[in-house]
């Protein structure tokens, strides 16, 4: 794929703080892969390094002690909850992109379809991320500074997948302060944004929607089979867990 097609959501950068004890090689180098992104990386770069990230604390895990885990499996169950919502939220926007595109095509130019579809959306997103406020508040003294650090950084990234999809809105809150993410100064208008502007203007040219359509099409299709590998290592992660704790 082209750069230009390639989701780059630059407006924020995910940092964590820097550990004093030392991490397992391996999850310390996902870690410190997001601890850097910046302005050079992308939403879709993040879940696939994410998904590293969670293939590595499976070995992890078998270190832990009960109690660390009990607690781990806990909050297992609500980052599966987000992640499914988000999943659900990028089948519903890609369905509604295709269904805009096949309407173009046809001339019917069912505008006013797509943007009543994009405002539930972004009450979803918002409830969504108001969910991960929740989660991010929810601290718990007997688990491991390393899986502390994971659970924050899958926070992150799924925070950046939501910003991606609502597109550059001012929130009255934000995870920014408990989960360290920097925020770049500029605005960056990714293809989401791009749709929603073409569609907003007072006269709607079928062909100025046409191609950032098609490259927003593309990059959920990304991001769809980004979170989806995610999912699955978060079951996988789940799983272990619980064989742990039986055994």
């Amino acid at each position: 794929m082209s750069s230009s097609n390639k989701i780059a959501y630059h407006a924020r950068s995910i940092s964590l703080p820097t550990r004093s004890h030392p991490l397992d090689a391996a999850v310390e180098e996902q870690l410190c892969k997001l601890r850097t992104s910046d302005l050079t990386s992308s939403v879709s770069n993040n879940l696939v390094v994410l998904k590293d990230l969670y293939q590595c604390v499976e070995d992890l895990l078998s270190t832990e002690d009960g109690k660390c885990l009990d607690a781990v499996l806990e909050r297992s169950v609500m980052l599966l909850d987000v992640c499914g919502t988000i999943k659900d939220i990028l089948s519903q926007m890609k369905q509604s992109a295709q269904d805009l595109q096949s309407s173009i095509r046809r001339r019917s130019n069912e505008f006013e379809a797509y943007m009543s579809s994009r405002k539930k959306v972004c009450k979803v997103i918002q409830k969504c991320l108001s969910d991960l406020k929740k989660i991010s508040n929810k601290k718990n003294d007997l688990v491991t500074d390393v899986l502390t650090e994971v659970d924050a950084t899958t926070l992150a990234v799924f925070e950046s997948v939501l910003c991606f999809l609502s597109g550059p809105k001012q929130n009255n809150w934000s995870l920014v302060s408990k989960l360290t993410i920097k925020h770049a100064t500029q605005q960056v208008v990714n293809e989401v944004t791009k749709v929603d502007s073409a569609l907003k203007s007072k006269v709607i040219e079928a062909k100025e929607v046409q191609k950032p359509l098609a490259a927003l099409e593309m990059n959920l299709k990304d991001l769809e089979d980004g979170l989806e590998s995610v999912f699955r290592c978060l079951i996988k992660n789940r799983v272990s867990l619980l064989n742990i704790l039986n055994h």
